[in-house]
């Protein structure tokens, strides 16, 4: 059974020939912009909506989908989380990009493999992604994620490299 990861969400209707508003992730306009097909939960389980096209208005995309022809085939649909399958995901994302699900539970070490804590979370502060690190002294410290300062990322042995800087962890 293949896992399904939320990528956006029918905020809205937008005019009055069935196009919707859709809220997506920061950064992930091209992504968003690339699916030809989204899946939805209806009666707990999944159906698939086909885009028939796509473009970006303010911070938002307006979408039209197959079969959805007015407000009022829409407006059920107000709220819905869209979804795609992990595949999809993955098959989209560069040598330096990672889910947050891979990252949450690996450990931090230091250059010399000295295990400084583990990854509790992964956050966003407008400029760059943020690792939340519970340290060996329970204390929670934020980590930005980049590449001079997260040098390594290991999936196969569960291990981020990090340079332990000064201050950075408490």
């Amino acid at each position: 059974m293949s896992k399904h990861i939320s990528v956006g969400k029918i905020l809205n209707f937008h005019g009055i020939q069935g196009e919707a508003k859709v809220g997506f992730s920061k950064n992930q306009k091209d992504f968003f912009l690339s699916l030809d097909k989204v899946l939805i939960k209806k009666n707990n389980e999944f159906v698939e909506l086909s885009i028939q096209r796509s473009r970006i208005n303010k911070n938002f995309a307006i979408v039209k989908f197959e079969g959805i022809d007015s407000i009022n085939d829409l407006l059920p649909l107000k709220g819905t989380l869209l979804f795609v399958e992990e595949e999809t995901i993955r098959e989209n994302l560069d040598d330096d990009e990672f889910l947050i699900d891979e990252l949450v539970g690996l450990d931090v070490v230091d250059e010399n493999d000295k295990k400084l804590g583990f990854i509790i979370g992964v956050s966003n502060n407008g400029a760059n992604d943020l690792l939340s690190v519970k340290t060996n002294s329970k204390q929670i410290s934020l980590v930005p994620f980049v590449k001079a300062i997260v040098t390594d990322v290991n999936l196969k042995t569960k291990k981020v490299t990090i340079k332990n800087l000064e201050g950075l962890l408490q």
